[in-house]
């Protein structure tokens, strides 16, 4: 008779069995999360405090910042636990539930980038129809789109997954529970799943690139005709920070799931997880903080006016001015860098 065990948890081993190590990559990890929430969270509340950032590119700005966010709080809090942790288990619920997130955010992020492409091909290819084209009903449409669809993919997946059975084998070597690795480790036919994923995956992930790359390709071609060139920096650099966080995405995501099957190291394969998943939702408050001028000085003229309004009861009138004139020094500095 054949005898199967059947699997109630899996084990993931993380990024280290060192335990000196653990400690030390817990406390980079967690510091690196911790920004990660600073600076997202920080982004979305100036653009809903700030009226001037009510626009379209604000908006999806912000809806970036909490995907960024809630698809680092589903893998990176577990993480830290088990960096305390001996026995580093999962239960097979807690993983297919952390699949569903992770994919679900993951796709609905390199949808809204493409969104955010269209966006910006809009304001500056159409300016005059800008309004019309991306108004707050689009946007909405746009933002839904883009996360029922995410949503729906993401099920899909996890649905295809329950379907698997796993004889015995929970090893996993990795930090969160992914499908290429749940694919190792099952005794099932996974063809299904990986049909699913390169053609259904593949053509919403294609088809959003395909979208960037045509926004862009009209954007390069509007911006190019502009004779001066203040002009042109200016149109180029309200771009300049969406092309880096697309080409964070793209080239972590395509890595970790169309590159072909080979015998690399475990240690390999989790790099790009650790960026898309972690150094990637850290960075994009960054480089949109510190490439776009309205989200910069939002942020300096909030935390100076929180700041002030803080020392106000406490400090003496003359302190109270050097905290004033401290802040308008650094946000005149940082004008005049810019």
């Amino acid at each position: 008779m054949n005898h199967q065990t059947i699997v109630t948890e899996f084990i993931l081993l993380g990024l280290s069995s060192n335990p000196k190590l653990q400690i030390f990559l817990f406390v980079v990890f967690l510091l690196i999360y911790l920004i990660t929430l600073f600076g997202n969270l920080a982004v979305i509340v100036v653009i809903r405090a700030e009226p001037h950032l009510h626009t379209p590119m604000y908006v999806f700005l912000s809806y970036l910042a909490f995907l960024d966010v809630t698809l680092s709080s589903v893998t990176v809090p577990k993480m830290l636990v088990n960096f305390l942790l001996e026995e580093k288990a999962i239960s097979v619920h807690g993983c297919f539930t952390q699949v569903f997130f992770a994919v679900s955010l993951s796709v609905g992020e390199g949808l809204l980038l493409s969104v955010m492409a269209y966006d910006r091909y809009i304001a500056i290819c159409h300016p005059l129809h800008y309004t019309v084209m991306m108004n707050k009903q689009v946007c909405s449409q746009f933002i839904c789109g883009a996360l029922v669809t995410s949503s729906l993919y993401a099920l899909l997946n996890t649905i295809l997954l329950t379907t698997l059975k796993f004889c015995g084998l929970n090893v996993m070597h990795h930090f969160s529970c992914e499908l290429p690795q749940l694919f190792k480790i099952s005794c099932s036919n996974t063809l299904p799943n990986h049909m699913v994923i390169f053609t259904l995956g593949s053509f919403l992930g294609m088809g959003a690139l395909l979208l960037i790359l045509v926004s862009y390709f009209h954007i390069i071609s509007a911006i190019l005709k502009i004779s001066s060139t203040e002009g042109k920096h200016k149109a180029f650099s309200t771009c300049s920070s969406h092309v880096t966080v697309v080409v964070l995405y793209y080239g972590t995501i395509f890595f970790l799931y169309l590159k072909p099957t080979s015998k690399d190291s475990q240690d390999q394969e989790m790099i790009p997880s650790v960026v898309y998943c972690i150094l990637t939702p850290m960075l994009n408050p960054i480089i949109y903080s510190l490439r776009n001028e309205e989200v910069k000085k939002s942020l300096l003229n909030m935390g100076c006016g929180h700041m002030r309004g803080l020392k106000r009861r406490t400090s003496a009138p003359s302190l109270r001015r050097r905290k004033q004139r401290r802040c308008s020094a650094i946000i005149r500095t940082i004008e005049a860098a810019s």
